[in-house]
């Protein structure tokens, strides 16, 4: 029979050779593709803003149409544009992401010319009248001129639609299949286009395709950089702009290098390493993702506030409101914002991001050598990752407690997360990791599954021993390790606390029912979370007494100065309670808190009907009556001495000496105030002036203590303890005590 570590591994390594042949494709999920997607969205996401300086979106907005026309303007006005751009603003290039593919009839030039070739051909003169008007109503002729020797690309329209048509003219191709040497390139293959007329293209420098490319999401990550169309490559808008912009003279392909790669595998499975621009003094190497691709690299948000790259309004451009400096040198691209004329497209950053911001970004990324890729290797990388990670956990959750799996499988993720991250920032690659994350998840939910089945059922009996009594994290740390704990009754060094509410019983009597159970149940609720936080152990609830300690049944070595910090806690805690109740018109709470430390003994303490994991002992007596002296004291909280003693970093003011009823030996009590390095100057004075009054007491100097506490009262004059001891003085003047006094005070009853 196979042991129980045995039947795991196998378990593990069966996931782990899964998660190998999805990476391999045997086993393709598109839930790991899309969890590598949505990561990718998310570092694209969170990528702060970087404004490009370089390049400004000339934008057709509402403002422009108003202020224009509506769209599609007539050529004139683009022309008007076009010689705006080049010749007054003097930019470097621009790009239109708009196409010209219908002839412009708008100025009715055409209709003229049918007429003097038809109906009207015989009136003398005429057809020369119409032909004098051409250069002024021909709108194409019109823009066709502002475009000749101007570093202006024009936007066209690829389509594999079934019914797709060669409409147009297309560009030069930037390569053909002779530049490849007779290796097969994979590419982008398209049917058809709808490009530009063929006069406004001879005069353009340049064209450019502006297709996207959306993935199967929908989402828009990628853009092509070259398309193929028959036996020719044809540049993107954004490739084509940049030629311009940088004075290339070509696209040339870079191909892998002969020792990486066999001839036959460049032959039959062609892929490039990149593409260069022939630019001086050097080429610019661009590289390229299968099909001839490229990741784009999103600098914002997108749109005229999306920080990426500056806005203009196409109004501004073409009547010249616009500073020169706005736009000289720039590379400008022209598009809309406007959601009517139907460019806005689904982004990683955004649902509706600006189509013409896309290309700028792929721009932004040539000029700035910063292209994101997925390396050629990326599959092997995956097999090996998704071997190693399930190697290594199946070993340690294997060996692991819960806890420790928990924390073990977060590191293990976060060390998948944060490889990932580190090639992308500092190489460029973008890696996979969906794989890996989920033989992560999926080996931990294993283990964890198969923990309970052999080994976390051990801990319910913890939990259900002691989860009334102690916080649910502690529960949860008890529950990993059951061997430890037990409600066998033992003898520690704990300290234990009592917390009452000061005349409850006239509270209970002046509310109602209904509204007393509500009250009770605010004021324990908020002390028994006080006691949580610091990790203590609620005991019980004595009607409106709680009872807590802290030391077991998990050890805490400073258990004395949690028991102090929650004391304190409950003050401002009752502080806060009070602006509630007062604030629905309820009696305001006021409490007291006792705390002792010393040795006990802990354990279940009640009967064979009930369980009861309480505390007993002197000590545990000696707290309870010191919650029942802290409104003689005038004071929110009393401690022993062995508390002040085992919490040495708070500030205390010693009360006095007392015999409690049941002890013969006098103990001192004290009040904690505050952490020794959080006590404020003045009242760290007056402490000490308190102690030296406190002494001329004990020393029966009455006039001399006298003095002091007036002095002290009237610094201090909602101090109680000042008026209870001028009292005591008074008595004492009129009733001197015996002559061995030791200045010790014996309460008679609890």
């Amino acid at each position: 029979m196979m042991s129980k570590h045995g039947a795991r591994w196998a378990l593990g390594l069966l996931l782990t050779l899964l998660a190998g042949a999805q990476a391999a494709a045997y086993l393709p999920t598109t839930l790991v593709d899309r969890i590598d997607l949505f990561v990718y969205d998310m570092r694209m996401r969170v990528q702060p803003a970087v404004m490009d300086p370089r390049i400004v979106i000339l934008n057709i907005d509402e403002r422009s149409l108003a202020e224009i026309g509506r769209w599609p303007w007539n050529r004139d006005v683009v022309a008007q544009l076009v010689d705006q751009l080049t010749a007054h603003y003097h930019v470097r290039a621009v790009g239109f992401d708009v196409v010209f593919a219908e002839p412009d009839t708008s100025s009715g030039y055409a209709t003229l010319e049918a007429l003097a070739h038809g109906a009207l051909k015989d009136i003398p003169g005429f057809e020369h009248k119409v032909q004098a008007l051409k250069s002024s109503l021909d709108y194409d002729l019109r823009l066709a001129d502002a475009l000749k020797g101007k570093p202006v690309v024009l936007g066209y329209f690829l389509s594999n639609e079934p019914d797709a048509v060669a409409k147009g003219l297309l560009p030069a191709p930037a390569l053909t299949s002779a530049d490849f040497d007779g290796r097969r390139i994979d590419a982008t293959r398209w049917k058809g286009y709808s490009a530009n007329l063929p006069q406004l293209q001879h005069a353009a420098r340049g064209g450019g395709f502006f297709n996207p490319l959306p993935d199967a999401d929908g989402v828009i990550r990628r853009v092509p950089l070259l398309a193929k169309v028959g036996d020719a490559y044809y540049e993107s808008l954004a490739l084509a702009t940049t030629r311009i912009a940088l004075g290339a003279t070509a696209v040339r392909p870079i191909f892998p290098k002969a020792d990486v790669n066999s001839e036959a595998f460049l032959r039959d499975y062609g892929a490039l390493d990149a593409i260069a621009l022939n630019t001086v003094p050097r080429a610019l190497r661009i590289p390229v993702e299968p099909y001839l691709t490229a990741l784009i690299q999103f600098h914002g948000q997108g749109g005229p506030n999306g920080g990426g790259f500056q806005y203009v309004s196409a109004a501004d451009v073409i009547k010249g409101r616009l500073p020169v400096d706005t736009l000289e040198q720039k590379i400008v691209l022209v598009g809309t914002t406007v959601p009517g004329l139907k460019d806005l497209r689904t982004a990683p950053v955004r649902l509706d991001y600006p189509g013409v911001e896309m290309h700028a970004n792929v721009i932004s990324s040539i000029l700035n050598h910063d292209f994101k890729q997925r390396p050629d290797t990326a599959v092997e990388f995956e097999i090996v990752q998704a071997a190693v990670v399930g190697i290594v956990l199946m070993i340690a959750l294997s060996a692991l407690r819960p806890v420790l799996s928990i924390l073990f499988a977060l590191a293990m993720a976060g060390a998948v997360i944060g490889f990932n991250f580190w090639m992308y920032q500092s190489f460029n690659l973008v890696l996979p990791m969906a794989t890996a994350l989920l033989l992560i998840l999926a080996l931990f939910v294993v283990n964890i599954a198969w923990g309970y089945l052999f080994e976390y059922r051990k801990g319910r009996a913890i939990v259900s021993l002691f989860g009334e009594y102690v916080a649910p994290e502690l529960v949860a740390e008890m529950a990993s390790d059951p061997a430890r704990y037990s409600m066998e009754g033992e003898s520690r060094e704990l300290t234990v606390l009592f917390v009452d509410v000061r005349g409850f019983t006239t509270i209970s009597e002046g509310l109602a029912p209904n509204i007393l159970r509500e009250y009770i149940n605010l004021y324990l609720t908020a002390m028994s979370e006080n006691i949580h936080h610091t990790r203590g152990t609620l005991d019980k609830y004595i009607g409106d007494a709680v009872m807590a300690f802290w030391g077991a049944p998990v050890a805490l070595p400073d258990h004395a100065a949690r028991g102090v910090a929650t004391a304190l806690l409950m003050q401002s805690t009752a502080q806060a309670l009070n602006q509630d109740f007062i604030r629905r018109g309820w009696p305001q709470l006021k409490i007291g808190v006792g705390l002792n430390t010393g040795p006990m003994r802990v354990g279940d303490m009640g009967s064979k009907i009930r369980r009861a994991y309480t505390v007993m002992g002197d000590a545990v007596n000696l707290s309870s009556r010191l919650e029942g002296v802290t409104k003689i004291y005038g004071v929110g909280v009393v401690v022993g001495a062995a508390t002040k003693l085992a919490a040495p970093d708070y500030a205390y003011r010693e009360l006095d000496r007392v015999k409690v009823k049941g002890k013969n030996e006098p103990v001192p009590i004290f009040e904690p105030l505050a952490l020794e390095a959080e006590l404020d100057p003045s009242r760290r004075n007056a402490i000490e002036r308190w102690h030296a009054a406190l002494a001329s007491v004990r020393a029966q100097q009455w006039d001399l203590a006298e003095s002091e506490i007036r002095q002290l009262q009237r610094d201090f004059p909602q101090d109680g303890l000042y008026t209870l001891y001028l009292g005591r003085i008074a008595y004492y003047r009129d009733h001197p005590p015996v002559p061995d006094w030791d200045g010790v005070t014996t309460f008679e009853t609890k």
